[in-house]
């Protein structure tokens, strides 16, 4: 399971420390409500991505033979987790804005979720039997 279980993981840890360290107050700057709802945002596409990134480990061990696939299922996840829920912390904590950064994580989580996807297509055996 290896490196995906281990960024999953991370992820995972960050998304609760941050998490927690807006809900509880962490900066001033957090009290504005639009600030707030950034950085919530970021936290929870972190959370749901940590955990794919955990499904992508264990995939791995299920179907060896969608390797390829599925450590790019992983990486493409991982890009998204740093480009978008990333952009989006600083964004709310520092206000500097990233531009197309943002989406090019979202787009990074999209084709992750679909490369999971291929990978379980192509390991099921679809002949009808």
């Amino acid at each position: 399971m290896g490196k995906f279980f281990m960024l999953g993981s991370i992820s995972g840890a960050i998304g609760v420390i941050l998490g927690a360290y807006g809900a509880h107050g962490g900066l001033r700057l957090l009290e504005l409500h639009q600030t707030m709802i950034t950085f919530e945002k970021a936290a929870r596409y972190n959370m749901y991505h940590a955990l794919a990134l955990l499904a992508v480990a264990w995939a791995l061990e299920k179907w060896p033979g969608q390797k390829k696939i599925l450590n790019a299922a992983g990486w493409a996840l991982a890009a998204g987790i740093v480009l978008f829920s990333g952009s989006l912390y600083v964004h709310a904590l520092t206000g500097f804005s990233f531009g197309y950064i943002t989406p090019a994580g979202g787009v990074a989580f999209m084709a992750g979720w679909v490369l999971m996807a291929l990978a379980a297509w192509k390991a099921k055996d679809h002949s009808g039997r």
